[in-house]
């Protein structure tokens, strides 16, 4: 019979815990048979000594299994995306239509804003009506119907994980790449997927800064995925500047829709989408490889088959049934319009990432603090990329606020997170590593 105090005394010597402990460890989390104290020296002993690769893919398995599990029968496979975080990341909301118009079914279960980065289920918030909490056989019924439904966690979908995340937002510990690991493969297994691909950010916007971190986080994430029984591989990608030219709710809605209905595509969202797409294509068995897998996503988007998708998932979550066709006139604006001008003419070397998403966040558009209501109009959008040239007739970026008070109070802190140079350099790679 294992207990608490037994599983603790392990992990504070270096000791892994057996598979049988760290299962009902995770059964103690769901019930409450594990107190918030007990959760919190479990996590701190874990990023202090660690799993190691067999105890990280328990510990997965162990919170996956202590809720519900949804189980498919359709008639292709299910697949899903997930990405560590970003500015400007709305990839979501192109890929999950695109992936449903090529066959496959995709219920795929999102998060809000953490910290500087935007939450996917945020900006479909922005659109009227939409509803993202839905009950497991709902979910289950719109993906049989749609092909696709983005929606947040139940609260019967890996309950393990939720007190664990919860404790370790209060302890610093959520930097730990097991508890990573274990955190977002737990909730995405439970979903009863047959392949997943994983974008692993890096860079100043990037929750892993650093290359070495992001490719160790990458190659956890994809052995633990592949020990827990599900197809996966990773793309580790840019994060040195917004994914997308625009960073906000209502904002990033807009760029997904001028992909999807082919007005003025943003070239790096759309190249994202199409990369992670045709991945995850070649391992649900849609496509003969990579490559294949990428012309499909392509012909799904420029067809109009990924809109039309998107436009009956947004109907059958309760937005717009005209969405599609009038996006431009659903979608909540900001009263004021301000372009923010480098004080001198310039090439953009460098851009702050991170401050960008702490600017739109301190506009309204993320929360400083549990139960914050978001403004869904404010942001930036026309975001100068790396390499572009800025001065006084082009701006370094558009902000969308509710008064021209609010912009005044963040306009130096957005000049600043812009390294300008008298020379123009080239923009990173935006895929920096594939891991298989």
């Amino acid at each position: 019979m294992s207990d608490a105090r037994t599983i603790l005394q392990k992990l504070r010597t270096g000791d892994a815990p057996t598979e049988a402990e760290l299962f009902w460890f995770a059964e103690g989390l769901a019930t409450g048979a594990v107190s918030d104290a007990q959760a919190g020296a479990f996590a701190m002993a874990v990023c202090h000594h660690g799993l190691g690769d067999a105890g990280r893919v328990q510990l997965t398995n162990a919170m996956r299994e202590s809720g519900r599990k949804l189980k498919w029968r359709l008639e292709g496979p299910v697949l899903d995306k997930h990405s560590t975080g970003g500015v400007g990341d709305c990839v979501s909301l192109v890929l999950a239509p695109a992936l449903a118009a090529c066959g496959a079914y995709v219920p795929m279960i999102s998060g809000r804003g953490l910290g500087h980065t935007g939450g996917t289920l945020d900006k479909l918030e922005a659109i009227p009506g939409y509803n993202v909490d839905v009950s497991p056989d709902d979910l289950q019924e719109i993906v049989a119907d749609v092909g696709c439904a983005i929606v947040g966690a139940s609260a019967g979908i890996a309950p393990a994980d939720k007190r664990l995340y919860a404790v370790r937002d209060v302890t610093g510990t959520v930097a730990s790449i097991d508890l990573i690991t274990a955190s977002i493969l737990s909730k995405k297994l439970a979903a009863g997927l047959e392949a997943l691909i994983l974008d692993v950010k890096v860079g100043t916007g990037a929750f892993m800064g650093e290359e070495r971190e992001a490719l160790a986080l990458a190659q956890a994430l994809v052995a633990t995925a592949q020990g827990a029984g599900c197809m996966t591989s990773a793309l580790v990608t840019d994060m040195n500047q917004p994914l997308a030219s625009a960073a906000g709710n209502a904002l990033e809605v807009i760029k997904v829709m001028e992909v999807l209905t082919g007005v003025g595509a943003d070239t790096d969202l759309y190249r994202l989408s199409v990369a992670l797409g045709g991945e995850v294509l070649a391992l649900g068995g849609l496509a003969d490889d990579a490559a294949d897998g990428e012309g499909r996503i392509r012909a799904a988007i420029d067809s109009g088959g990924a809109a039309d998708v998107f436009g009956e998932m947004v109907a059958e979550l309760g937005g717009p049934g005209d969405f599609v066709e009038r996006w431009p006139d659903r979608l909540p604006a900001a009263r004021v319009m301000i372009d923010i001008h480098p004080s001198e003419a310039g090439f953009v070397a460098g851009v702050d990432t991170q401050a960008l998403g702490e600017i739109v966040v301190a506009l309204g558009g993320g929360r400083q603090k549990e139960g914050d209501k978001i403004d869904f109009a404010v942001g930036l959008s026309d975001i100068a990329r790396i390499g572009a040239a800025v001065d006084d007739a082009v701006p370094l970026a558009r902000m969308h606020v509710a008064s021209e008070e609010a912009g005044r109070a963040v306009a130096a802190k957005l000049r600043q997170a812009f390294r300008l140079s008298d020379r123009k350099v080239d923009a990173p790679p935006l895929i920096h590593e594939r891991i298989a």
